[in-house]
This record gives C-alpha cells, structure tokens and sequence, in this order.
C-alpha cells in the first residue's frame, strides 16, 4: 500500500472547488470572515506587533501581506504574523474529536499561499476547504494530546498540503510538502500547561509558517524523508501512536461542516460553563450571596482547564482564558465574558478571585462519555441562605448543533473590527469575503489595512 504521504496527497490534488458542497462553500467564508474579525480584535495586543514587525523585516514581491499594514512578506512569515493575530483571543473556531482543534488557524497559511503565487478565490476556498479536512481527519485518528505532544502538530501537514495545491505542486512534490512538513512537526504540549505565555497563541502560527515552508522547498523539488508517519522513527512511532485513515471514504471536503465558532473569547471547553453561569447569574440575583460553586464536567475540561492550581491564580491573559474556574467567575460577576474580562487589571481584581476561591471542579464520568459529541458542564450553585441553583449545557452557542446564525457571525465580525477599522471598511471587506469566489486573495488583503 502506498505510504499515508503519498495518499494525503493524492486526495489533495483531487480536490476542486466544483466539488464543494455549497454549504461548505458557505461556511468557509463564515470562517474567514470570522478569522478576520479575530485578528482586528487582537491587533493592539502585546503578541500581534512582534509577530508584525519580525515578518515587515523581510520583504517578498510577490509576496504577502500582512494584515493591516502596507507590506509584501515572504509567505512564510505572513502566516505566522496573522495566525497569530487570528488565534491570539482564543476566539476562533473549534473542533472536538480525539485530538481538539482550531482548524480556522489554517487560514492565514492559505491566503498567504494564494497571494504569493496568485491563486483565485475559487483555489482558496478550495485549500482552505481541505486544509480543514485534513487537520479535523487527524484530530479523529489519534490524540497526541495524550501522548504529551501539542495539537498544533497536525497543522504542519494540513497547511504543508493545502499551500502545496495552491502553488500547483503535483503529486509527487505535495508527498514530499508533507514529508519535509512532518518530519520536524512535533510540538511540545508544555505550550500550554500551569501558567501559559505569550507563546500559546503563536504556537499554530509557527506549525502553519513551517507548513508554508515545507510546501516551497517542494516546489523547489527537495525531498523529505520517505515513510514519515509508517517509519521505524516516524510519525506513529514518535508522536502519534499507529493510526489509518481511509481515504477512499472522505469524499468532497466537508468536515468545515463540523466545527463550531465561538460565541466567547475562551477556551472551547469552558464555553457550555460560561453559558450557564450566564443564565444562573440573573436567577441568583446577588453573586454576593454565593457560598459555593461546583462544576460538574468531563475529563478533556478538566484536564485542560481546570486541574492546575496556577488556573486558580492566573497572571497572564493566556492562562485566564484557559481557567474554567475564572470565566465562570468573570461571567457571574460581570454579566459578560468578551475581552475586556481578559485584561490584566481584571483578572487581577480581588472579586474574581474570592469567587473561584469558592469554586471546585469536579469531574462526572456521565459527562465524559457525552463528549466530544457535546461539551456538558453542568454548574451548582449555592447560596448563604441554602438556595441550590442548577444548570447544565451541552450546546453552546456555536456548537455545530448550536450554529450561530450569519447574522450573529457578522455581529462578531463588526464588534472585532470596530477595534481598526471604519464601519465602511469592515463592510468592503465583509464584501469581498461573501464572494470570495470571485475574488482576488491579493485584493482582499488588501482591503484589511487599517
């Protein structure tokens, strides 16, 4: 049998945008509208300008822009300046399964990709497409979460397959984009344990920069070690443990379809926590009042967001976002959960912190065989006086069976945008995203200067 390389990039040579299913069409640019909604909003932030003025260093032409500035960077570095912009609020899109994701995290690679070597609409849509497929199969086959590897790991070869079909590569050079992506992929999960750092927004943007790189040096005609997940030091002997995937079953791209946008700036598996203690906040009435909060949850939340003390005490912007015991917190407190509940002078505030100090987490095993199907949190409330309150959710807003309506997604959009542009710009841009079909990716981009 051929090896995986070699059939990951048969399916991606075979992808055409008259294949998508018009739905899926439709929910790439829901996702690229979003993307860029998530970038404006972490435009000013302390990560996004050293990632701008490390890739405004170079300069490509053709080559790519960077979001919100008038310069062409090598490809390479225009993806990681606006992957970072697009993951750094912890608001772009998800996918649970084995492995969870933020598959929109591939769309700055895509762009950069298409700019460079002057792609259209319909070949973006189309790579973006697959880039999703590809990352979301991975993320089914095989936790490397467990394994202690970071999930950014599948990134390389998503956007190492997807820039390669928008350069034209062939077969044979797309094998090789993921050979030489693979082969130097692995990511430590260390990304995102105790107290997080600036790092844990970048750490996809990288993936996607080497993706794009590996995806040039292909075309170049370099090639990568052969057997790269199959090997006796390959891929599933070092990161992922054996997997298959049956290709010949994918079909057209669709897996987009299965994703969920975010409805709050935080980690995924707090969103369904945040929405009832939203709810709980108005039947309570004084948070004063509240002798005690337990959340009730499953093991992927705890593990990720609720098992180290350093989420009880979280000095930084990254790991607030990653504290269950926090957004529940700041939502009863505040009413809200946006980005001005993640600035350093809010999460320093004494009232947060009394609050989680009276919160636990507890693990239900009723509510870890539902996932990742759903993400149940269920909150108990109780109050001095001995009132319970109870609420439990599965389907956040945003859950793929829960979707925000387009509405919604333009709403976000416009509140993100409103931090750098104009209400007539983020409009011309909105545009062009909802006929990227017909459209220049080089004029898109240029349509994000702020």
């Amino acid at each position: 049998m051929a090896t995986l390389a070699r059939r990951l990039a048969e399916y991606a040579a075979a992808v055409r945008f008259e294949d998508l299913a018009p739905g899926t069409v439709h929910e790439v640019k829901r996702r690229v509208l979003d993307s860029f909604g998530c970038a404006y909003g972490a435009y000013d932030g302390e990560v996004a300008p050293i990632a701008r003025k490390v890739a405004c260093a170079a300069e490509q032409r053709p080559g790519a822009a960077v979001i919100g500035v008038h310069h062409e960077a090598p490809p390479s570095l225009a993806a990681f300046a606006n992957g970072v912009m697009v993951r750094y609020l912890d608001y772009n899109d998800t996918y649970l399964s084995l492995e969870p994701a933020h598959p929109s995290d591939n769309i700055p690679a895509c762009f950069a990709a298409a700019e460079a070597c002057g792609a259209g609409g319909k070949e973006l849509i189309a790579a973006i497409a697959l880039a999703y497929e590809i990352q979301c199969r991975l993320c089914d086959a095989a936790s490397i979460r467990a394994r202690r590897w970071d999930h950014v790991t599948y990134g390389c070869f998503s956007t190492a397959l997807a820039c390669g079909k928008l350069m034209g590569l062939d077969v044979d050079r797309l094998e090789q984009a993921a050979n030489l992506a693979g082969v130097n992929s692995a990511a430590l999960r260390q990304t995102r344990v105790g107290q997080l750092s600036m790092w844990k927004g970048c750490a996809f943007a990288n993936a996607a920069r080497n993706g794009v790189f590996a995806a040039q040096l292909a075309a170049e005609g370099m090639t990568g070690p052969d057997e790269i997940f199959e090997g006796p030091m390959g891929f599933h002997v070092q990161v992922s443990g054996p997997f298959e995937l049956i290709l010949e079953n994918w079909g057209a791209p669709s897996m987009i379809n299965k994703t969920s946008i975010k409805y709050w700036p935080a980690e995924y598996h707090s969103q369904s926590a945040v929405d009832a203690a939203l709810t709980l906040r108005e039947e309570v009435g004084d948070v004063g009042a509240i002798r005690k909060i337990e959340i009730h949850s499953f093991d992927a939340a705890v593990d990720i967001i609720g098992s180290e003390p350093e989420k009880w005490r979280p000095t930084s912007r990254e790991t607030a976002d990653h504290s269950m015991p926090y957004c529940v917190a700041v939502a009863l407190l505040d009413g809200q959960v946006g980005l001005e509940q993640f600035t350093m002078e809010r999460i320093a505030r004494g009232d947060v912190r009394d609050l989680m100090d009276r919160t636990s987490i507890l693990r239900d095993a009723a509510l870890t065989a539902r996932y990742p199907e759903g993400i149940p949190n269920r909150l108990e409330i109780t109050t001095a006086d001995g009132r319970l309150f109870t609420r439990e959710v599965t389907f956040p807003r945003g859950h793929a069976h829960n979707p925000m309506t387009d509405e919604e997604v333009v709403a976000k959009y416009r509140s993100l945008a409103r931090c750098k542009l104009s209400d007539g710009a983020a409009e011309a841009l909105a545009a062009k995203v909802w006929n990227l079909e017909s459209q220049d990716p080089r004029e898109v981009m240029a349509a994000t200067r702020v």
